[in-house]
């Protein structure tokens, strides 16, 4: 039976007393988190000491069902451990976080083998696209294409979010379409349109400001962190319609500014 808390979106929202705007599934920010990763921590069982974990640096692509794919050496410890016992855990988080305690993170949890002969090709196809250059050892002999089958995976979206995501709902879920423009969107809204940012926090949050930054974006919504004199706070603002593109997204933003202007 799938966590409720993993598949769950919140309510749509307007104004302060209405229920929390919606937010991406933890599934999804789970698949979101690991799209935009090329590394994480793999760790495997220790052949040489049974019972303790050993933690290697690991990069991963990924298949189409959000699988990590490894391409490892038979001469490395973690594929010695891994042909002893299959089970392990990647953990992921993000390279550029400048608090690590607040960022996102996900832990994988599952069994690790080496993909069939017929696999193979696809598998090299993605890893190297996403690893370009793994191509000066990828024909090397010791080296084989590994996929890990996921069996539990636990979220943590920041300090008091956090959840187990079942395997179900992390395959099925998908990345976040803005995953890779966020940056840039953030960084061009914060940078041109502040003003723009205080009157959507007025409008849709009923919170008046006297500094708004917007602090994350994805297809359903955004987060503002207002500074007033007497406090700091964060809001999410649902978008009016879901953003599947950067365009979708300049025009929404476009709408509900001038539905807050002629609102206020």
């Amino acid at each position: 039976m799938s966590d409720p808390v993993s598949r769950r979106h919140a309510g749509g929202s307007v104004t302060p007393d209405q229920v929390p705007a919606p937010e991406l599934t933890y599934g999804e920010r789970a698949r979101t988190l690991i799209h935009l990763g090329r590394v994480g921590s793999l760790s495997t069982m220790s052949r040489k000491h049974p019972g303790w974990p050993f933690g290697s640096v690991m990069p991963y692509a990924l298949d189409d069902a959000g699988r990590p794919l490894f391409l490892i050496s038979s001469m490395a410890m973690h594929t010695q451990n891994i042909q002893a016992d299959v089970h392990a855990s990647l953990l992921i988080t993000p390279s550029d976080a400048p608090d690590p305690l607040g960022a996102a993170r996900l832990t994988l949890l599952g069994e690790v083998a080496q993909l069939p002969i017929e696999e193979v090709v696809a598998a090299r196809k993605i890893y190297l696209a996403r690893h370009e250059n793994a191509r000066y050892w990828v024909d090397f002999e010791d080296f084989a294409f590994y996929r890990m089958e996921i069996t539990d995976a636990y979220f943590v979206g920041g300090f008091g979010v956090m959840g187990w995501v079942t395997a179900d709902d992390y395959l099925q879920a998908e990345p976040d379409p803005l995953a890779e423009a966020a940056p840039a969107i953030i960084e061009h809204m914060n940078k041109d349109h502040s003003d723009s940012l205080l009157l959507l926090a007025k409008f849709f949050a009923g919170v008046e400001a006297e500094q708004a930054t917007m602090t994350s974006v994805d297809r359903l919504g955004f987060h503002l962190r207002l500074k007033s004199a007497d406090r700091v706070r964060g809001v999410r603002i649902a978008f009016l319609l879901q953003a599947r593109s950067v365009e979708d997204t300049r025009k929404i933003l476009e709408q509900m500014v001038r539905l807050a202007r002629q609102g206020v």
